[in-house]
């Protein structure tokens, strides 16, 4: 059984915090932050971008924050955003930067120098379930029929994704082939920068298979332009009610991806608690329940010292799986 869950754990203890929240809460009549400048460490259609904009949307039409700017960093796996975020800490207060479980696999694995550890953390806010899709004129519709033409030509079976080998998309893929039955080291994984380019390779027959965001998954199905051929959640999802599971399909194999925002470092304490009141009440909003929902995303708040409990124990978690898996 090859099971990688982050959070039944977490997402009750996200539940319960979200409920009894200890955050200062912004004061009625200061509730509209000026602005956040959300510095997004990859391209545009990737599952940062789409985090970052959809939260952006939520704040600022539910009031909670007068403006949004959005600025696209691509390089790096993720690691030049942090790296211009940590040395340009003192002009970059108003700046929240979008990660995800790559900031924990790309530190394991040296990809850059730092971690979440040289940044300010903000809150985790929501998990992002993974999905295997084919183009829409694929004759794979299901794990089965993928896994069946890997074994008649591994080598033209290639599984794409968003990310660096090694990085989140790949090990999904290789948990995947794993708990098939398939060695995870032998299944040929190629890389793009940021999901648009992954989507382009899918649709030019360049790859047969992409793994992705279940989010970014649904949307691309949404406009016809792919079939989703496995969900790595414990249970279908609303936002696909089709889309099955990996379990269902006998592939004992489960994923969520959290999403949430670092600060600079050296951030006052005043501003992190406004960003952090901010978040909390974004929960509350019909405005939030609309990108959320819309998305297929699941609420899991973690904030300050939560946040950090959250991503040491991931940080364990993932590098005995990398471990296990070859990539460390």
């Amino acid at each position: 059984m090859m099971t990688f869950e982050l959070g039944r754990r977490a997402l009750m203890a996200g539940a319960i915090a979200t409920l009894s929240l200890v955050t200062p809460v912004l004061a009625e009549g200061e509730n509209t932050l000026e602005s956040i400048h959300f510095l997004i460490p990859g391209g545009a259609g990737g599952g940062w971008d789409g985090t970052a904009r959809g939260t952006g949307e939520a704040l600022t039409k539910a009031g909670l924050v007068a403006t949004a700017s959005y600025e696209n960093m691509s390089g790096g796996g993720g690691g030049k955003a942090i790296g211009y975020l940590i040395e340009n800490a003192d002009s970059n207060q108003g700046t929240l930067m979008v990660n995800s479980t790559p900031i924990v696999i790309r530190s394991l694995t040296g990809v850059f120098p730092h971690n979440f550890r040289d940044l300010t953390l903000v809150a985790g806010t929501i998990g992002d379930y993974a999905a295997i899709v084919v183009g829409k004129d694929s004759p794979v519709n299901s794990m089965s029929d993928l896994l069946a033409a890997y074994d008649a030509n591994p080598s033209k079976t290639a599984i794409g994704g968003g990310s660096v080998p090694g990085g989140m998309d790949h090990l999904v893929a290789a948990m995947v082939m794993e708990a098939a039955g398939k060695d995870a080291l032998a299944v040929k994984y190629i890389p793009y920068d940021a999901g648009g380019k992954a989507m382009a390779a899918l649709l030019s027959g360049e790859i047969a298979a992409l793994s992705t965001g279940f989010s970014e998954a649904v949307d691309l199905a949404n406009a016809g332009e792919v079939k989703i051929i496995g969900v790595t959640s414990q249970e279908r999802v609303s936002a696909a009610p089709e889309a099955m599971t990996m379990k269902e399909q006998g592939i004992d194999t489960s994923f969520v991806n959290w999403r949430g925002f670092f600060a600079a470092p050296g951030l006052s304490e005043d501003k992190l608690a406004m960003y952090q009141a901010a978040l909390a009440k974004m929960y509350e909003t019909p405005e939030w329940e609309e990108v959320r929902a819309r998305n297929g995303w699941v609420n899991i708040h973690n904030s300050g010292d939560d946040f950090k409990g959250f991503l040491e124990e991931q940080e364990q978690v993932i590098g005995d799986l990398m471990k296990k898996l070859g990539f460390l």
